[in-house]
Protein backbone atom coordinates (compact mmCIF):
# COMPACT_ATOMS: atom_id res chain seq x y z
CA UNK A 1 0.00 0.00 0.00
CA UNK A 2 1.43 3.40 -1.00
CA UNK A 3 2.01 6.03 1.67
CA UNK A 4 0.01 9.04 0.44
CA UNK A 5 2.32 11.39 2.34
CA UNK A 6 5.23 10.14 0.23
CA UNK A 7 3.80 9.64 -3.25
CA UNK A 8 5.82 7.55 -5.67
CA UNK A 9 7.84 9.77 -8.04
CA UNK A 10 6.90 9.87 -11.69
CA UNK A 11 8.70 7.44 -13.97
CA UNK A 12 11.01 10.14 -15.36
CA UNK A 13 12.04 11.28 -11.91
CA UNK A 14 12.58 7.68 -10.85
CA UNK A 15 15.08 7.23 -13.69
CA UNK A 16 16.89 10.41 -12.61
CA UNK A 17 17.01 9.20 -9.00
CA UNK A 18 18.36 5.79 -10.02
CA UNK A 19 21.01 7.44 -12.18
CA UNK A 20 22.10 9.64 -9.27
CA UNK A 21 22.37 6.56 -7.06
CA UNK A 22 24.46 4.70 -9.64
CA UNK A 23 26.87 7.66 -9.81
CA UNK A 24 27.12 7.99 -6.01
CA UNK A 25 30.21 6.80 -4.06
CA UNK A 26 28.39 3.58 -3.08
CA UNK A 27 26.92 3.12 -6.55
CA UNK A 28 28.22 1.30 -9.64
CA UNK A 29 31.99 1.42 -10.39
CA UNK A 30 31.39 1.40 -14.16
CA UNK A 31 28.83 4.20 -14.06
CA UNK A 32 31.10 6.32 -11.85
CA UNK A 33 33.91 6.10 -14.43
CA UNK A 34 31.87 7.41 -17.36
CA UNK A 35 32.17 10.85 -18.94
CA UNK A 36 30.25 12.69 -21.65
CA UNK A 37 32.92 11.61 -24.12
CA UNK A 38 33.00 7.94 -23.10
CA UNK A 39 29.22 7.70 -23.47
CA UNK A 40 29.14 8.94 -27.08
CA UNK A 41 29.39 5.44 -28.66
CA UNK A 42 26.47 4.24 -26.52
CA UNK A 43 24.37 7.27 -27.45
CA UNK A 44 24.98 6.60 -31.15
CA UNK A 45 24.32 2.87 -30.76
CA UNK A 46 21.06 3.40 -28.89
CA UNK A 47 19.93 5.94 -31.48
CA UNK A 48 20.46 3.47 -34.32
CA UNK A 49 18.79 0.67 -32.36
CA UNK A 50 15.79 2.96 -31.97
CA UNK A 51 15.81 3.55 -35.74
CA UNK A 52 15.91 -0.23 -36.28
CA UNK A 53 12.95 -0.69 -33.94
CA UNK A 54 10.96 1.88 -35.92
CA UNK A 55 11.86 0.10 -39.16
CA UNK A 56 10.72 -3.23 -37.71
CA UNK A 57 7.29 -1.84 -36.90
CA UNK A 58 7.41 -3.59 -33.52
CA UNK A 59 6.03 -1.13 -30.96
CA UNK A 60 7.20 -3.25 -28.01
CA UNK A 61 10.76 -3.06 -29.33
CA UNK A 62 10.37 0.68 -29.91
CA UNK A 63 9.26 1.16 -26.30
CA UNK A 64 12.35 -0.66 -25.05
CA UNK A 65 14.75 1.23 -27.30
CA UNK A 66 13.23 4.60 -26.43
CA UNK A 67 13.81 3.67 -22.80
CA UNK A 68 17.47 2.94 -23.53
CA UNK A 69 17.73 6.28 -25.33
CA UNK A 70 16.12 8.03 -22.35
CA UNK A 71 18.75 6.44 -20.13
CA UNK A 72 21.46 8.17 -22.16
CA UNK A 73 19.72 11.52 -21.63
CA UNK A 74 19.47 10.87 -17.89
CA UNK A 75 23.14 9.85 -17.75
CA UNK A 76 24.38 13.01 -19.46
CA UNK A 77 22.08 15.19 -17.35
CA UNK A 78 23.42 13.59 -14.16
CA UNK A 79 27.02 14.22 -15.22
CA UNK A 80 26.14 17.87 -15.87
CA UNK A 81 24.30 18.20 -12.55
CA UNK A 82 27.38 16.96 -10.68
CA UNK A 83 29.40 19.95 -11.93
CA UNK A 84 26.53 22.42 -11.47
CA UNK A 85 25.91 22.95 -15.19
CA UNK A 86 22.25 21.88 -15.47
CA UNK A 87 19.86 19.24 -14.17
CA UNK A 88 17.59 16.59 -15.64
CA UNK A 89 14.61 18.90 -15.04
CA UNK A 90 16.44 21.75 -16.80
CA UNK A 91 16.76 19.62 -19.95
CA UNK A 92 13.02 19.01 -20.22
CA UNK A 93 12.09 22.50 -19.05
CA UNK A 94 14.21 23.92 -21.89
CA UNK A 95 12.63 21.44 -24.31
CA UNK A 96 9.09 22.45 -23.28
CA UNK A 97 9.91 26.16 -23.48
CA UNK A 98 11.41 25.73 -26.95
CA UNK A 99 8.41 23.78 -28.23
CA UNK A 100 6.05 26.53 -27.13
CA UNK A 101 8.29 29.33 -28.38
CA UNK A 102 8.72 27.76 -31.81
CA UNK A 103 5.04 26.97 -32.28
CA UNK A 104 3.40 30.39 -31.93
CA UNK A 105 0.72 29.29 -34.39
CA UNK A 106 -0.45 26.81 -31.73
CA UNK A 107 0.32 28.43 -28.36
CA UNK A 108 0.19 32.17 -29.09
CA UNK A 109 -3.27 33.48 -29.88
CA UNK A 110 -1.74 36.61 -31.40
CA UNK A 111 0.94 34.66 -33.27
CA UNK A 112 1.21 34.24 -37.01
CA UNK A 113 -0.83 31.47 -38.59
CA UNK A 114 0.85 28.50 -40.25
CA UNK A 115 -1.44 26.52 -42.50
CA UNK A 116 1.05 24.14 -44.13
CA UNK A 117 4.08 22.12 -43.06
CA UNK A 118 6.33 24.35 -45.22
CA UNK A 119 5.03 27.46 -43.45
CA UNK A 120 5.78 25.82 -40.09
CA UNK A 121 9.39 25.10 -41.15
CA UNK A 122 9.83 28.70 -42.34
CA UNK A 123 8.41 30.04 -39.09
CA UNK A 124 10.65 27.68 -37.08
CA UNK A 125 13.72 29.13 -38.82
CA UNK A 126 12.53 32.69 -38.16
CA UNK A 127 12.08 31.98 -34.45
CA UNK A 128 15.56 30.42 -34.29
CA UNK A 129 17.03 33.58 -35.81
CA UNK A 130 15.23 35.75 -33.24
CA UNK A 131 16.67 33.55 -30.52
CA UNK A 132 20.13 34.49 -31.71
CA UNK A 133 20.70 31.01 -33.09
CA UNK A 134 21.01 31.30 -36.87
CA UNK A 135 18.78 28.82 -38.63
CA UNK A 136 21.46 28.17 -41.21
CA UNK A 137 24.66 29.78 -40.05
CA UNK A 138 26.97 31.59 -42.52
CA UNK A 139 26.18 28.96 -45.17
CA UNK A 140 23.35 26.59 -45.97
CA UNK A 141 25.64 23.66 -45.24
CA UNK A 142 26.68 24.83 -41.78
CA UNK A 143 23.58 23.62 -39.92
CA UNK A 144 24.28 19.90 -40.36
CA UNK A 145 25.93 18.13 -37.40
CA UNK A 146 29.53 17.22 -38.19
CA UNK A 147 29.02 13.60 -37.12
CA UNK A 148 25.88 13.09 -39.23
CA UNK A 149 26.23 10.08 -41.60
CA UNK A 150 27.10 11.15 -45.14
CA UNK A 151 23.78 10.10 -46.70
CA UNK A 152 21.79 11.95 -44.05
CA UNK A 153 24.07 14.99 -44.33
CA UNK A 154 23.63 15.09 -48.11
CA UNK A 155 19.86 15.04 -47.65
CA UNK A 156 20.09 17.78 -45.00
CA UNK A 157 22.17 20.07 -47.22
CA UNK A 158 19.98 19.48 -50.28
CA UNK A 159 16.79 20.18 -48.32
CA UNK A 160 18.16 23.49 -47.07
CA UNK A 161 19.24 24.48 -50.58
CA UNK A 162 15.77 23.61 -51.89
CA UNK A 163 14.19 25.98 -49.37
CA UNK A 164 15.71 28.95 -51.19
CA UNK A 165 14.71 27.60 -54.60
CA UNK A 166 18.00 25.93 -55.57
CA UNK A 167 16.51 22.63 -56.69
CA UNK A 168 15.65 20.55 -59.73
CA UNK A 169 12.35 21.46 -61.40
CA UNK A 170 11.19 17.83 -61.61
CA UNK A 171 12.30 14.32 -60.76
CA UNK A 172 13.01 13.51 -64.41
CA UNK A 173 15.79 16.12 -64.36
CA UNK A 174 17.44 14.32 -61.46
CA UNK A 175 17.18 11.00 -63.31
CA UNK A 176 18.91 12.60 -66.30
CA UNK A 177 21.63 13.91 -63.98
CA UNK A 178 22.00 10.41 -62.53
CA UNK A 179 22.62 9.02 -66.03
CA UNK A 180 25.17 11.79 -66.62
CA UNK A 181 27.03 10.97 -63.39
CA UNK A 182 27.12 7.26 -64.28
CA UNK A 183 28.63 8.11 -67.67
CA UNK A 184 31.27 10.32 -66.03
CA UNK A 185 32.10 7.55 -63.56
CA UNK A 186 32.53 5.11 -66.47
CA UNK A 187 34.98 7.54 -68.10
CA UNK A 188 36.97 7.81 -64.87
CA UNK A 189 37.08 4.02 -64.53
CA UNK A 190 38.23 3.65 -68.15
CA UNK A 191 41.00 6.18 -67.50
CA UNK A 192 41.95 4.31 -64.29
CA UNK A 193 42.04 7.70 -62.57
CA UNK A 194 41.57 6.81 -58.88
CA UNK A 195 41.11 10.42 -57.72
CA UNK A 196 38.53 11.17 -60.42
CA UNK A 197 36.76 7.86 -59.74
CA UNK A 198 36.32 8.89 -56.11
CA UNK A 199 35.08 12.32 -57.19
CA UNK A 200 32.56 10.95 -59.67
CA UNK A 201 31.36 8.24 -57.29
CA UNK A 202 30.67 10.93 -54.70
CA UNK A 203 28.70 12.94 -57.26
CA UNK A 204 26.73 9.83 -58.19
CA UNK A 205 25.82 9.11 -54.56
CA UNK A 206 24.93 12.77 -53.95
CA UNK A 207 22.61 12.73 -56.99
CA UNK A 208 21.02 9.46 -55.81
CA UNK A 209 20.22 11.12 -52.49
CA UNK A 210 18.69 14.02 -54.38
CA UNK A 211 16.48 11.59 -56.30
CA UNK A 212 15.37 9.96 -53.03
CA UNK A 213 14.48 13.38 -51.63
CA UNK A 214 12.40 14.20 -54.69
CA UNK A 215 10.32 11.04 -54.10
CA UNK A 216 10.07 11.64 -50.32
CA UNK A 217 12.24 8.60 -49.60
CA UNK A 218 14.81 8.31 -46.86
CA UNK A 219 18.08 7.21 -48.56
CA UNK A 220 19.45 5.84 -45.29
CA UNK A 221 16.40 3.58 -44.86
CA UNK A 222 16.53 2.56 -48.53
CA UNK A 223 20.17 1.54 -48.22
CA UNK A 224 19.52 -0.31 -44.97
CA UNK A 225 16.77 -2.22 -46.77
CA UNK A 226 19.16 -3.20 -49.56
CA UNK A 227 21.75 -4.34 -47.01
CA UNK A 228 19.15 -6.45 -45.20
CA UNK A 229 18.01 -8.06 -48.47
CA UNK A 230 21.59 -8.80 -49.50
CA UNK A 231 22.38 -10.35 -46.10
CA UNK A 232 19.21 -12.46 -46.21
CA UNK A 233 19.94 -13.73 -49.74
CA UNK A 234 23.58 -14.46 -48.89
CA UNK A 235 22.51 -16.43 -45.81
CA UNK A 236 20.15 -18.42 -48.06
CA UNK A 237 23.07 -19.15 -50.39
CA UNK A 238 25.18 -20.40 -47.49
CA UNK A 239 22.41 -22.72 -46.30
CA UNK A 240 21.66 -24.03 -49.79
CA UNK A 241 25.30 -24.62 -50.78
CA UNK A 242 26.06 -27.33 -48.23
CA UNK A 243 29.76 -26.55 -48.60
CA UNK A 244 32.04 -23.46 -48.57
CA UNK A 245 30.83 -20.89 -51.08
CA UNK A 246 34.40 -20.27 -52.23
CA UNK A 247 34.41 -23.80 -53.74
CA UNK A 248 31.51 -23.12 -56.10
CA UNK A 249 32.97 -20.70 -58.60
CA UNK A 250 31.28 -17.69 -60.18
CA UNK A 251 28.60 -19.62 -62.08
CA UNK A 252 27.66 -21.69 -59.03
CA UNK A 253 27.40 -18.55 -56.91
CA UNK A 254 25.23 -16.85 -59.53
CA UNK A 255 22.84 -19.81 -59.59
CA UNK A 256 22.54 -19.79 -55.81
CA UNK A 257 21.96 -16.02 -55.84
CA UNK A 258 19.10 -16.37 -58.35
CA UNK A 259 17.59 -19.17 -56.27
CA UNK A 260 17.82 -16.97 -53.15
CA UNK A 261 16.09 -14.11 -54.98
CA UNK A 262 13.35 -16.42 -56.24
CA UNK A 263 12.79 -17.81 -52.74
CA UNK A 264 12.58 -14.28 -51.35
CA UNK A 265 10.07 -13.21 -54.00
CA UNK A 266 8.01 -16.35 -53.43
CA UNK A 267 7.89 -15.74 -49.68
CA UNK A 268 7.03 -12.08 -50.20
CA UNK A 269 4.29 -12.99 -52.62
CA UNK A 270 2.76 -15.57 -50.26
CA UNK A 271 2.76 -13.04 -47.42
CA UNK A 272 0.90 -10.52 -49.55
CA UNK A 273 -1.59 -13.02 -50.97
CA UNK A 274 -5.07 -12.98 -49.42
CA UNK A 275 -5.62 -15.68 -46.85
Amino acid sequence: MTDSSHPEPCACQRVADIMARLRSPDGCPWDREQTHQSLVPYLIEETYETVDAIASGELAALKEELGDLALQIAFHAQLAAEVGAFTYDDVFRACADKLIRRHPHVFDAAGARARTADEVVSQWDEVKQREGKPARGPSLADGAPKSLPALAKAQHVQTRAARVGFDWAKAEDVLAKLDEEIAELREAVSARDQHRMSHELGDLLFTAVNLARRFNLDPESSLRGSIARFASRFAHMERAAGRPLADLGVQGLDRLWERAKAAEESTSGSEEAPG
